[in-house]
């Protein structure tokens, strides 16, 4: 089918809108509320606006690009003065809605609305009256500050957090000028059924959503001289943080994360992949046990804090199937005060631990008041892959300009190839596998590398075979909290005979986590190429099971004695609570819920089907 934009003759297919036609063939058009990638384009910011005109038209009319769809012999035109002057006026409304604080905004020259202004040649920005600062600021959580007079309710979380993670959270409130993204029934964003994910951070136009920011606690700790800092950084940072400074996407920038912590005066700089080895040690032996003792199965990991919240708040009957090993991050934390600050002469007191994450959720977990020590945390502080670009950019450091650097202190620095690939979507499974397989044989698996946990469906199945003593194991893992929620309910039903569940909150797993770069007008664009590089990482290891790893063996032998022993039990396990929410619901929630359901266990069971 032909059509013109711009006069240029152009294709299109049936149903294709003017702005995915015009995107295609490579002409551009400015838009704030339309996101491909999560397939949402409702025509709310106005800003796509184009001139068409049908054969026998006697005149062009205008329309949202995002909206229309393409006809046979349609002409567009995107910048004639007509629709130049109408963007631009559309564009100062936004603004003049909007809470224009730009200098000390988290998003500043990081915005999208900063930049549609600049592309449609603003040059006046009048103010109709306060309105913006009479909306709700919510500070609550120590992962996520919602600030709605910045929001111009393009509507991406609200569509992000409902369909695709089905956490369903927020909800439109409000008319007019009050008119917001408001949390389900009136309460506050720590109180909500808000599981911290950040994926609706990763979607937001403007600064309307964003990280609670720990910067200053950070620097605080570098500057004081009775402060010993000692930094940990996950495997998914390592692959996403040069993106911030002109890097490739997925470079791995491993040795410069290290040297940059150097200059910004860091104590001592190690890797959270030691501690996600010693979890593999710890969840592997905990499902042997629940195996060979007939425990509650099937077991789910518990690495992810937003999948934690998430069964907290809506599915507390599944508490008991969740490994009780703390994740990565928190084992860090208890070992550094503890084994680290023994062997180094050191006083736990004055340690701080600091983790930079690619998950707002670990700003959540670190204040949980199970993972403390007496009065301590385990963890101090919580950065985000984009909050320590923005530190080293405050403190003059660009990562390109360093040489690559190694780890301080050789106690808990060592990784597998196994902790590596924590960072992506199944590798938690693939890691886990791979070490109760050598608990139960005494060998080492063969076929190392799961090709069937490795994709990008949000389910995936796979059977792994453990020797005669055991047989045949089945695994399952979910990434994005909607496959979580089905595969969960399959559990709780009785209809699935999984043994061990891996879930992720975040669609692709840690490596497109809500604390990792943005791509403008993008979502989860370099997922692909961040992952690529955490496998070549694994398959490049001189070690790549966590069992091998020589500091683990020596962790083990020093201080913890075996895995599931009483000292790792009190230093590397927890407990979770119920913390659903009862609302009064209306029959329209009740019925869209049932709904929601039916459809799961459907979808659920016609993949059942095909796999058998």
């Amino acid at each position: 089918m032909r059509a013109y934009i711009n006069t240029k003759d152009v294709d299109f297919e049936p149903g294709e809108t003017i702005l995915q036609a015009a995107t295609r063939n490579g002409e551009f058009i400015p838009t704030l509320c339309e996101l491909a990638a999560i397939g949402h384009a409702p025509g709310t910011c106005r800003v796509c606006l184009v001139e068409i005109r049908q054969t026998g038209d006697e005149a062009a009319r205008v329309v949202a690009s995002c909206t229309t769809p393409m006809t046979e012999g349609m002409s567009v035109f995107t910048r004639t003065r007509r629709v130049r002057e109408m963007r631009r006026l559309q564009v100062e409304l936004l603004l003049a809605d909007h809470d224009q604080d730009c200098a000390a905004c988290i998003r500043h020259g990081d915005c999208e609305l900063q930049d549609v202004a600049q592309f449609v040649g603003l040059t006046q920005s009048r103010r109709f009256g306060t309105f913006p600062q009479t909306r709700s600021r919510d500070a609550s959580s120590p992962a996520i500050v919602r600030d709605m007079g910045k929001c111009i309710r393009c509507m991406r979380c609200l569509k992000l957090c409902r369909d695709f993670q089905g956490v369903d959270a927020l909800v439109f409130t409000g008319s007019g000028t009050d008119a917001q993204i408001g949390l389900r029934g009136e309460t506050t964003q720590v109180q909500s059924d808000c599981v911290s994910c950040g994926q609706c951070v990763l979607v937001c136009p403007v600064g309307a959503l964003a990280e609670r920011d720990a910067a200053e606690q950070v620097i605080d700790y570098l500057y004081d001289p009775d402060v010993v800092t000692v930094f940990q950084f996950a495997p998914a940072v390592r692959v996403a943080l040069g993106e911030e400074f002109g890097f490739a996407p997925g470079a791995n920038v491993e040795g410069r994360i290290v040297a940059a912590l150097r200059r910004l005066g860091a104590d001592l700089v190690m890797d959270t992949n030691f501690a996600a080895d010693l979890v593999i040690m710890e969840e592997g032996a905990e499902l042997l046990k629940r195996i060979r003792t007939g425990g509650t199965m099937p077991m789910f990991t518990s690495c992810c804090p937003a999948w934690i919240n998430f069964a907290e708040k809506n599915f507390p009957e599944i508490l008991p199937h969740i490994s009780s090993t703390r994740s990565p991050q928190q084992c860090f934390g208890s070992m550094a005060k503890t084994y680290l600050a023994q062997a180094m002469d050191i006083d736990p007191a004055r340690m701080r631990v600091i983790s930079i994450m690619p998950c707002t959720a670990k700003k959540d977990e670190a204040a949980r008041p199970q993972l403390r020590q007496g009065d301590r945390p385990d963890v101090d502080a919580v950065l985000t892959t984009r909050e320590f670009a923005r530190l080293l950019k405050r403190e003059g450091l660009d990562l390109g300009s360093l040489e690559s650097s190694a780890y301080d202190n050789p106690i808990m620095s060592e990784y597998s190839g196994a902790a590596a690939i924590f960072g992506v979507t199944g590798g938690v499974m693939e890691a886990a596998v791979r070490t109760v397989y050598h608990a139960v044989t005494g060998g080492e698996l063969g076929r190392i590398e799961l090709g069937e946990l490795r994709g990008f469906e949000d389910v995936r199945l796979a059977e792994v075979d453990l020797g005669p003593s055991l047989g045949p194991v089945k695994v399952a893992m979910a990434h994005g909290l909607a496959g979580a929620r089905r595969v969960v309910e399959a559990a709780l039903s009785g209809r699935a005979d999984f043994h061990f569940v891996e879930v992720m909150a975040c669609p692709g797993g840690c490596m497109d986590g809500g604390g990792q770069p943005r791509c403008k007008g993008a979502y989860q664009k370099h997922a692909q190429a961040r992952r690529e590089t955490l496998y070549a990482i694994d398959a490049t290891r001189p070690v790549r099971q966590s069992h091998n790893n020589p500091q683990i063996q020596r962790i083990y032998a020093e201080y913890l004695g075996e895995p599931l022993s009483e000292t790792s039990h009190n230093l590397l396990h927890t407990h979770y609570t119920n913390r659903r929410r009862v609302l009064r619901q209306t029959m329209t929630d009740i019925w869209r819920e049932i709904t929601m359901t039916t459809q799961a266990h459907s979808e659920f069971d016609a993949g059942e089907s095909r796999r058998d």
